[in-house]
Formats: C-alpha cells, structure tokens, sequence
C-alpha cells in the first residue's frame, strides 16, 4: 500500500488526480468523476475543517464494531461498498475546485507527516495508529482513481 506521508507516494497520489479530466467517467459506481473528488475530500475535511458533526457515542461505537476494521485494515475495497451518508455527494459539483482541494489535501497530510497522526482522533473511530490513517487515506484513493481508471 502507498504512503500518504512519504513525498514519493503523495506524488504519484497527485499525478493520478492530474490524469482525471471532466469528462474521465466510472468504470462501475454513480458518482461523476467531480462527485468522487468531493465525495475523496470529505475525508480531509472531517480531519482539517470544522464542517461535520461528530457521530454521538452510540454511533461511534457502532463505526468502531461494524466499519473501523474495513476503513483502517490492509484489505483494500470491495467495488460497490456502501458508504456513510455524510460521504454520499448527489449534487453537481466543480471539477477544478474539488481537484485543487484534493490535491492541496494529500499535499497538507504528506507535509504535516506521519507524526502528526500518530494517536490523532478520528472524527468516527476515535484515537487512530499513523498506519491506519494511512491505510484509511491511502485505500481510499486508490480505490476512487481505479474506479475511474487512473
């Protein structure tokens, strides 16, 4: 699996974005390819903005029983793995705003580095390794960019 925080990685994660264009379509799923850069962004946003309510401790506990290990685990996604409802993007969105934010995202995560997530809490699984803000970044993109073809 590729690196978020190593520079080496975070490079090949922005040149598979740069290969997007508005017009690169899905090779399975509904999202358009600017919906998917959204829906991808989410997952900074809920990280380095104040935009998304915390679950309450009932919610949360069942992310942590039902969802943590296939969000932070090795395996990569199943094609077609449903999603939370805060990741669902139905509305148009702009390909080159939601492209620039996702790359200045994978660029901030590399920057501030692997010790800035060591123990970090996560939004819906609380306190998190490196390796599994990680796996859950890196996994992430990579499934988006192969269901678009990059």
């Amino acid at each position: 699996m590729q690196n978020v925080f190593q520079k080496e990685d975070c490079d090949l994660f922005v040149k598979r974005i740069n290969l997007l264009t508005p017009d690169s379509s899905a090779l399975w799923g509904k999202m358009s390819v600017a919906q998917m850069l959204a829906h991808c962004n989410v997952t900074y946003e809920m990280v380095y903005e104040n935009i998304h309510s915390k679950p309450n401790g009932f919610m949360k506990l069942i992310l942590k029983l039902l969802a943590k290990k296939t969000v932070v685990g090795d395996k990569p996604y199943p094609r077609n793995i449903r999603t939370a409802p805060q990741f669902i993007i139905v509305d148009k969105r702009d390909f080159d705003l939601e492209k620039n934010r996702l790359i200045g995202y994978v660029t901030k995560t590399q920057e501030l580095g692997e010790s800035e997530f060591e123990g970090k809490e996560s939004l819906s699984f609380g306190k998190l390794t490196a390796k599994e803000w990680n796996n859950m970044f890196a996994k992430h993109l990579d499934h988006h960019f192969s269901q678009f073809g990059v």
